[in-house]
Formats: structure tokens, sequence, C-alpha cells
């Protein structure tokens, strides 16, 4: 496949333990070979903002000066995220799924994120994260891929309708996901307890041969324990996609799993008054 090349210049260096970048530009190949499988669509959400219509009384993210989104941007960025949905059944999940994974959380995740290059979002769903994570960081190509078409489109359009134009959706089943260019992290959130438990491992292995060495994948997902917190996750997941399988991987098992795949594994302990046992895994490709 034929790469199209975009330059961004890079603001300094990245946060976290996230690789370092320095001011030289970083190369992001929007069709590369990295974000795709057999059968994907990849379509950039770029073009010229003025040229764009919006829905009437909607109102398209404002940038600072330098193109970054201020902490006190951020709870209005989550707010017109979900306005940019017009289906009231999707904005309602966009509620639900903002109430789980809320502001401080996403910052939470986000530290570990690099301010530029770009980031894979695996699982995207409808977008939501990869819209704040690309608004609250315009130095990032953040590319979001998932097996369902409609919500892909969903998420294009609202892309296009917040004017974030750092994004890109790609219709692709994270299973079958080839891993072979590279982009600097990538990051998976609620996504493993979704997937059957034998795909995990490949698709681990197939993340890491696409990071640089120092490139680093989150994965935010739920704990086994303590048992009420399981079950009461476990209920809600239900609720929210009856069909759909669920399997929790306890901390020990997903952080031996990656490790076996290559990287160097911590925890980040994400404590909540809601009954959720989250847990996030900071990933790291060895040198």
């Amino acid at each position: 496949m034929t790469s199209t090349s975009t330059t961004i210049a890079s603001r300094g260096s990245s946060r976290g333990s996230a690789p370092s970048s320095s001011r030289a530009s970083t190369r992001i190949r929007r069709n590369s070979s990295c974000c795709s499988s057999g059968g994907g669509r990849p379509a950039a959400t770029s073009g010229s903002r003025g040229s764009r219509t919006f829905a009437s009384g909607f109102r398209p993210i404002e940038w600072t000066g330098d193109g970054t989104a201020t902490s006190c941007m951020r709870a209005d960025i989550i707010r017109r995220i979900i306005g940019a949905y017009d289906d009231p059944i999707v904005r309602a999940y966009c509620w639900a799924r903002f109430l789980v994974l809320r502001q401080r959380f996403l910052d939470e995740i986000g530290q570990y994120l690099p301010e530029s290059g770009p980031v894979l979002d695996v699982g995207c769903g409808f977008g939501l994260f990869s819209l704040y994570y690309a608004a609250t960081g315009t130095g990032r190509f953040v590319r979001g891929i998932d097996v369902n078409g409609r919500r892909i489109a969903m998420a294009r359009r609202a892309a296009a309708r917040l004017t974030i134009d750092n994004v890109a959706y790609e219709e692709a089943d994270a299973r079958n996901f080839k891993g072979d260019g590279e982009v600097v992290a990538a990051y998976m959130l609620d996504i493993v307890h979704h997937i059957p438990p034998d795909t995990v491992p490949p698709l681990l292995g197939r993340l890491h041969g696409c990071l640089p060495p120092g490139g680093v994948l989150l994965v935010k997902d739920v704990d086994t324990r303590p048992a009420p917190k399981r079950w009461f996750t476990w209920t809600l997941d239900k609720l929210m996609a009856p069909a759909t399988p669920v399997r929790y991987w306890s901390a020990d098992e997903l952080g031996a799993a990656l490790r076996a795949a290559g990287f160097e594994v911590r925890r980040h302990a994400m404590l909540d008054f809601l009954p959720y046992p989250h847990i996030l895994y900071i990933a790291t490709k060895r040198p």
C-alpha cells in the first residue's frame, strides 16, 4: 500500500514515561500498513476547517494559541464530543462511558502518551477517547480501528463536526491486526476482556512489533479482584452489550501475557468511588 506522509512538528519532550521526542519533526504515515488489516478502509478526517458546515447551534472545538487544550477546557471538550453524536441512544452511551472513564482517569492514562507522533487506538468504538486524546494533544495523530463499521462512520462524522484533523478511523478487526509498521504508542481501553482469550497473546505480540524501542502500550482493563467489584462490572458490561462475551483477566495473568510479548510492565492503580476494579498496565517495549 502506498503511504501518504504528513509532517507534524514536535512540541518538546513527552510526559511521564512515554518515549521522548526531540524538536525534530515526526513523520506520520497516514495510510501505513501499521494501522491496517485485510479489508480495512482507512480514512483521515483532514480538510479545511472553514469549509465545513455544522448542525444548527453546534460549536466546534476552539483551540488555544499553541493548539493545545488547557486543563480548564477539558471538561468542555468532553461535553462537546458527546454533543457531536445525533443519535440519543449513542449519546447516552457516550455519557455512560465518560462517567466510567471520566476526565480524571483519561488524564491519568494520557500522562503516559507522547505529546507528538502517531498513536493507535485499538477498539476505538465511536471514537470517544481518540477524539479526546487528539483534542488534548494536537501534536499527536491518533488512528482508531474498530470492527464495527457503523461506529467507525459515526466517529468520522464526529471528528469532522468537531474539526479535529489529527485523527483518522479505519474499519478493521483488532484480532487480525498485522502490526507491521510503527507507531510511537498504542492503547486499549476496556478491550481485552471483550475479545477471545486465545487471541490476546498474538495481538499483544503484534502491537509489540509495531512499537519502537521504548514505545509504550497502555492497557486499561478490569481486575478480577475484589469479587464484588468484578460482578458489578460484569453486570454493567452485560447490560450495555448483552451479546458480547466477557472474560476478565487477573492482574498477574495479563501482566504475564504482556511480559511474554516482550514488554516491561508496570501497574497504575486507578482508585474509584464507583465499584469498578480498574487497572492500568504501562507496557514499555524493551530497548
